[in-house]
Parts: C-alpha cells; sequence; structure tokens
C-alpha cells in the first residue's frame, strides 16, 4: 500500500487452474487468432474456393468474424491491381488512337483485337498447363497495347486508300492484302523474341514464363483472327453509319 503496508494476496485474489491462450495477438487493435496452413497437390484457387465454401458455413457469435488473409489475401489485392491496370491500359489506348484518327468508332473496331487475344492466351495457358497467375496477367495488360498495333496498321492504310476515293470494300480488301504481309512479320518476330522466355530455362524463369506464354497466344491468335474480324467490323460499320445517315436526310 501506500503507506508500506502489506496485505494478503488471498484477500483481493482467487487462484485456480484454467485454460487460457499462450499468447495474445492483435491486428489493429483486435485480438487475432490465427490458424494457417500449407498446400500441396493442389492449386491454390482451388483450395481458396474450398475454403470460402466451407467459412460460409460458420455461423460468428457475437463481434467474432472470420476473415482470409495471408497469400489468398495478397492474390486478391494483386488481381483487383490488375484488373484497374487493364481498364486504365485500355482507357488510355484508346483515347491515344481517337486523336490519332479523329474517330470515336474506328478505336472500338481495333480494340476488338483485344478480347480475340484473350482466346489465345486461355489457349496457350491451357496447353502448356499452365495456371492463370498474377504473371500471366501482367502479359494479358502487355496484350492490351501490343495486338491493337495490327489493327491501327490495316485500318490507317484503309483510310488512305478512301481519301483517294477508292470504295470501302475495295479499301478494306487491298489494305488487308498489302498489309497481310508486315502483320505477320511483325508479330512472328515478337513471338519468337518471347521463345526463349516461354521455355523456362534458368534458375528463376519458370516465374517469367506465363507471362511469355500468355503473351505469344494471344498475339499468335489476334493476329490472323484480325485480318478476318477487322476488315468485317468495319464494313459492317460503314454499312450502318451510311443506313443511319439515309433515314435521316429522308
Amino acid at each position: 500500500t501506500p503507506a508500506r503496508d502489506m496485505i494478503p494476496l488471498g484477500t483481493v485474489a482467487r487462484f485456480e487452474r484454467g485454460v487460457g491462450p499462450s499468447e495474445i495477438r492483435r491486428i489493429s487493435q483486435e485480438r487475432t487468432v490465427t490458424v494457417s496452413a500449407n498446400t500441396a497437390g493442389r492449386k491454390m484457387s482451388d483450395i481458396l474456393r474450398d475454403v470460402d465454401r466451407m467459412l460460409k458455413g460458420i455461423e460468428s457469435e457475437g463481434d467474432c468474424r472470420v476473415k482470409l488473409t495471408g497469400e489468398s489475401e495478397e492474390m486478391r489485392r494483386s488481381f483487383n491491381s490488375l484488373r484497374f491496370a487493364l481498364i486504365l491500359s485500355i482507357i488510355m489506348v484508346y483515347m491515344i488512337m481517337a486523336a490519332q484518327f479523329e474517330s470515336l468508332t474506328q478505336p472500338l473496331i481495333i480494340l476488338f483485337t483485344v478480347p480475340l487475344s484473350l482466346i489465345g492466351v486461355l489457349v496457350a495457358l491451357y496447353a502448356t498447363r499452365v495456371s492463370v497467375s498474377v504473371v500471366a496477367l501482367l502479359g494479358v495488360i502487355m496484350l492490351g497495347g501490343i495486338v491493337v498495333n495490327n489493327g491501327i496498321v490495316m485500318i490507317d492504310y484503309t483510310n488512305i486508300l478512301m481519301r483517294k476515293g477508292m470504295s470501302v470494300k475495295n479499301a478494306v480488301v487491298e489494305a488487308s492484302r498489302t498489309r497481310l504481309r508486315p502483320i505477320i512479320m511483325t508479330a512472328l518476330t515478337t513471338v519468337l523474341g518471347l521463345f526463349p522466355m516461354a521455355l523456362a530455362m534458368g534458375k528463376g524463369a519458370e516465374l517469367r514464363s506465363p507471362m511469355a506464354i500468355s503473351v505469344m497466344g494471344g498475339l499468335f491468335v489476334s493476329t490472323f483472327l484480325t485480318l478476318l474480324v477487322i476488315p468485317s467490323i468495319f464494313i459492317l460499320e460503314d454499312e450502318i453509319r451510311e443506313k443511319i445517315r439515309g433515314f435521316f436526310n429522308k
């Protein structure tokens, strides 16, 4: 006491054996209990799907709540960041092409090559037994700025031929025939340049391999589909524009 007197502990406390936590951990000033585990023999995405299904069946009592953290939380944050980066890259590419072509519809036609490239990405990843990861999605973001080059080359030359007085269909056919070799050569040089990275030779190369595989597959497929889809959409857009113009001129 302040008067230096001694008080028996038994008058203010009661001793008994019990069970309690060996340590108290807090995250953001909240008491936390961590349950951790390692993965083996299965993909992280499959495990997280099963864990999420199990957690939905747990009824939290009081102020308690269950939350996935660690690697799963980092994966979600990474995927959200990459999704935002992909959307932003497409918007910026569209703005640049709109200023270049002085048109709002022609950049949209060229951007059709981006979803076409996703077909090649999925096929390439499936054929090589590579799972979709953050590195593979980085390759998809890179494709957003690479695959549009073929469409830009074709549409730009088509506009040049149309300004010379050629009809839309003839200009599209001539531009496709003339630009076929440059487009294929450009795509092949990029694909062959990424081929050594896709082989995953050397220590740590397997981390970069999914990016190379996704870019190669997306660029290879989108190149050939671009030569068919972009001219068709360009002609269809011109026919729709002529019908709208004729409707308002009546």
